[in-house]
């Protein structure tokens, strides 16, 4: 029963009611998928990106160990340093620091690896709440925050072929981001293939 009552056991003697609501189902999240024959083609979807994200954007960057997360994310960081005018000579992993913080103009831009925190709420402690807000997040291994992290979001899976070099990238936006995707997936497509 949509958005009314129901009475259940009124029959028996005894009156239970249940108050249904309808849950809006959410819009399948839109998908792209990229060929990356070689680390530039990694490189140059990280460039595409970057350009595209704005204040309040999660980059959830999803693959096993050595599929080019954090390449992935260091060509996006460079990239996005490059349009702000933002002199970055290094790019570290933050493997043990778990966060690197990148001050730009527009917004801030945190790079998460989260493979070392034993339980989501350990995001917290990192500042994490704060990156969601008013900064741009990109997050290697984002499943380790659970419910935690935002249903809005960009997910970018990186495979390794089974036979032969390079990456299979495939990008799914979830909210805002499934428009968002769709309306830039030519440009994006267009810069990969160089």
């Amino acid at each position: 029963m949509a958005g009314g009552r129901l009475e259940l056991g009124a029959n028996l003697g005894c009156r239970m009611t249940m108050e249904s609501r309808v849950m809006p189902i959410p819009p399948a999240p839109s998908l792209m998928r990229l060929d990356l024959a070689d680390p530039a083609a990694t490189d140059r979807l990280g460039a595409a990106l970057a350009q595209h994200l704005e204040p309040g954007d999660v980059v959830a960057l999803r693959g096993p160990l050595g599929a080019g997360k954090t390449a992935l994310a260091r060509a996006l960081i460079r990239r996005r340093a490059a349009l702000c005018g933002v002199p970055v000579d290094d790019v570290p992993s933050p493997t043990f620091t778990l966060v690197q913080v990148y001050d730009m103009p527009a917004a801030s831009l945190w790079h998460f690896d989260l493979y070392r925190i034993a339980a989501p709420e350990e995001a917290w402690e990192l500042g994490i709440e704060e990156a969601f807000e008013t900064a741009i997040s990109l997050i290697e291994w984002p499943e380790r925050l659970g419910s935690l992290l935002p249903a809005d979001r960009l997910d970018v899976r990186l495979a390794m072929p089974d036979h032969g070099p390079g990456r299979r990238a495939t990008l799914s936006g979830f909210g805002g981001w499934a428009r968002r995707l769709r309306d830039l997936a030519g440009a994006v497509e267009a810069d990969v293939a160089g």
